[in-house]
């Protein structure tokens, strides 16, 4: 029997990381009693919290312990103590340092002033947020320069970012993007292989201090375009775990990997589970078609598609009837001997005749 293969130029999609949000690696908490004169907590205060400096604002109110709670950003805050509606006391220099606990009281006579430690923790602080600061800008600024096509540049920046903090998972994110975006646009076969090598790299890095969804399928990609098939699709599984809710895109791109290199029946079961995670993911019919129609065979002069072949592609018309890889679908349909038609196993009707 002779076999008949159909396939379509595939690529991979792997999407990028966001630019990040590390606010919560700079917050500290304020917590306190409030008490009146006659030394008894008092329910129902609001202490509101100021920065000059920066405008950030907060507040908290006092539960039936005249007890408070409030996280707030690092700085230095004025403290406003409202009761009844009426400001009734003040506090200024309300030191907030980053992951530190600052016990504020309010009582008679009560006041706030900041100790040694606490101000050593607020500098600390500060110093901290304004490399992260720059850390930002970098990274802003290497999203720029990939846009327009400067990869070069854009991992020179990255490479000065990892020397400045090395600990930060998201700049080495960050560059093994760079990289794999600097090989894909490579024309040199030998550089190509050694960005991608250096991709690899990077993401390891980024994975040893924080595994994410990103880095695992951005490895993957890696690994895939440098025939490393079985880490590939290994890094892929890796992010489905990390990310469930997207699922459907990390097997897709894992079917792509099996059909890119030829295993026929692993593409179709990778595709299934696209398919199972992401019902309207109109490509993982279309693409578990082409793999099933590869395992055809003849009778006769009739063309025989294993089971499940006519259904991928009249799926993927459903879902994208004018989809770029409409005519192929009915194309492959026609030499099969099945109809087009207009719902997946419901109401059927030929088209174009």
């Amino acid at each position: 029997m002779k076999k008949y293969i159909y396939l379509a130029a595939l690529l991979l999609v792997v999407g990028m990381c966001a630019i990040p949000s590390w606010a919560q690696q700079l917050e500290g908490t304020v917590r306190g009693t409030v008490k009146g004169p006659d030394g008894k907590p008092i329910a129902g205060a609001t202490i509101q919290f100021y920065d000059p400096s920066t405008g950030r604002k907060g507040s908290a109110k006092t539960n039936n312990k005249g007890e408070y709670n409030c996280a707030l950003y690092f700085g230095t805050y004025k403290a406003t103590l409202i009761v009844d509606g009426k400001p009734v006391d003040e506090k200024s220099s309300v030191g907030i340092a980053a992951g530190q606990e600052q016990p504020v009281d309010w009582n008679e006579g009560g006041g706030n002033t900041l100790t040694e430690e606490q101000k050593q923790k607020i500098a600390a602080s500060q110093k901290e947020a304004a490399k992260i600061k720059g850390l930002n800008a970098s990274l802003t600024q290497a999203k720029d320069l990939e846009g327009a096509g400067n990869y070069d540049q854009a991992i020179t920046l990255l490479q000065q970012a990892t020397q400045v903090d090395p600990n930060q998972d998201l700049v080495w994110g960050y560059l093994g993007d760079a990289q794999r975006g600097a090989a894909a646009h490579s024309s040199d076969a030998q550089a190509k292989t050694k960005l991608y090598q250096d991709a690899i790299a990077s993401y390891d890095k980024a994975i040893a201090i924080k595994p994410a969804a990103p880095y695992h399928a951005g490895l993957a990609d890696a690994y895939a375009r440098t025939g490393q098939t079985d880490k590939a699709v290994e890094e892929y599984n890796a992010a489905v775990q990390a990310d469930p809710p997207n699922a459907g895109a990390y097997y897709y791109n894992e079917g792509v990997v099996f059909t890119n290199t030829g295993k026929t029946d692993e593409a179709v079961a990778a595709f299934d589970k696209a398919i199972q995670a992401d019902p309207n993911r109109a490509e993982a019919y279309y693409l578990k078609g082409q793999a099933l129609i590869a395992k055809s065979t003849t009778k006769g002069d009739k063309m025989v598609a294993p089971e499940g072949t006519a259904e991928a592609f009249q799926k993927y018309l459903e879902l994208q009837p004018n989809g770029k890889y409409a005519d192929v679908a009915k194309q492959m349909l026609a030499m099969i001997g099945a109809s087009v038609e207009t719902s997946y196993g419901k109401s059927k009707s030929k088209k174009g005749q």
